[in-house]
């Protein structure tokens, strides 16, 4: 299950993994930022929040993931995983092969730093 937020005065979505993320996870976030996306052409950022990483309920899932990600990380400009997880960072090192968002792995407890970040206030 994820929980997901648009701020649209800021253009980023929030993506907060509660449990194993299913399927129909990535249906309910697509069908919520599809029309955004091509209303305004993109988004400045998306956020993971996810303290540790809850993984998927079967393939079906992470094949549900990919597909989201391949469909949409054209629109995205950056990505901020904010994760205690080992897999954040090695995410974030598979994803930069094949994602044209610029990628950045924060601690848990940085979260207030990654949106600064995705915001642009850090540069």
């Amino acid at each position: 299950m994820i929980e997901h937020s648009l701020d649209i005065e800021h253009s980023i979505l929030f993506l907060h993994p509660q449990a194993a993320l299913s399927a129909d996870d990535f249906v309910q976030v697509a069908n919520e930022i599809d029309p955004y996306i091509e209303r305004v052409g993109g988004l400045r950022g998306l956020i993971i929040d996810a303290a540790i990483f809850p993984g998927w309920d079967g393939l079906g899932a992470l094949m549900s993931h990919l597909r989201f990600v391949k469909e949409h990380h054209k629109h995205i400009k950056k990505v901020a995983l904010v994760t205690d997880s080992v897999l954040g960072g090695v995410a974030k090192q598979l994803a930069s092969h094949f994602v044209s968002a610029d990628i950045r792995h924060f601690a848990a407890a940085d979260l207030d730093i990654a949106k600064e970040w995705v915001m642009g206030l850090d540069e």
